[in-house]
C-alpha cells in the first residue's frame, strides 16, 4: 500500500500522545461522572478504541452509523443514519466521538437528533479538524489536531472503504484514487 501514500502527514506515535492527552483532558472534566461514547462509524472506531483506554474514568460505548459522503472525497451534505445508537442515553453525559470533522454538517445534524433524546450533556471530541472547510458553525469541545484540507486516510478514515488499516495519517498518491490494485 506504501506506494498509494503520497505523504505520510500524521505519525503512529503523535496520534497516541494525542489520544492520551485527550483521554487526560477528558478523564479530568469528568472526573465524578459516567460517559458514554458514542462512535461515529466506521471512521472513529480505531480512534475511540484508543481513546476509550486513555480514560481514567467509567465509560460506556456504543456506535452509530452516520454518512455524508458516498464514494467521493467531499461531503454530499445529505446525511443518512444508517444504524441508531442501541442504549438510552436520556439523562447520560455522551461524548460524540468523530475521526474527523470539516463541514460540520453530518456533525450538526446528529448533536441536533441526539439532544432531542435529552442526555444530561452533550460533547464533541474529534481525532482530526479541518476548521477551514466549515460550512455550519458547530462547537467541538476535544480537538486531536487540527489539519490542512487535504484528503487523508488511515487510522479508520478511508476513501471508498479502502486505506482503514494504514497505521498513520496519510494523503494518497494520485494513482490511488483510479486503478485496481
Amino acid at each position: 500500500m506504501a506506494k498509494y501514500v503520497k505523504e505520510i502527514l500524521i505519525r503512529r506515535d503523535e496520534i497516541a500522545a494525542m489520544c492520551r492527552r485527550l483521554g487526560e483532558k477528558i478523564s479530568a472534566d469528568y472526573a465524578d461522572r459516567e460517559v458514554i461514547l458514542i462512535g461515529v462509524l466506521k471512521g472513529a472506531y480505531v480512534f475511540m478504541a484508543d481513546l476509550a483506554r486513555c480514560l481514567t474514568i467509567p465509560c460506556r460505548v456504543d456506535f452509530m452509523s452516520v454518512s455524508s459522503y458516498g464514494s467521493g472525497t467531499r461531503s454530499s451534505g445529505v446525511v443518512r443514519i444508517t444504524k441508531d445508537l442501541d442504549m438510552d442515553i436520556t439523562g447520560k453525559h455522551i461524548i460524540i466521538v468523530e475521526d474527523i470533522v470539516d463541514t460540520g454538517l453530518t456533525l450538526n445534524h446528529l448533536r441536533q437528533l441526539l439532544g432531542t433524546r435529552k442526555p444530561a450533556s452533550i460533547a464533541v471530541c474529534t481525532a482530526f479538524d479541518k476548521p477551514e472547510r466549515r460550512k455550519v458553525n458547530v462547537t467541538v469541545d476535544y480537538v486531536g489536531m487540527q489539519i490542512p484540507d487535504e484528503f487523508i486516510v488511515g487510522y479508520g478514515l478511508d476513501f471508498d472503504g479502502k486505506y482503514r488499516n494504514l497505521p498513520d495519517i496519510s494523503i494518497l498518491s494520485d494513482d490511488s484514487q483510479g486503478g485496481a490494485q
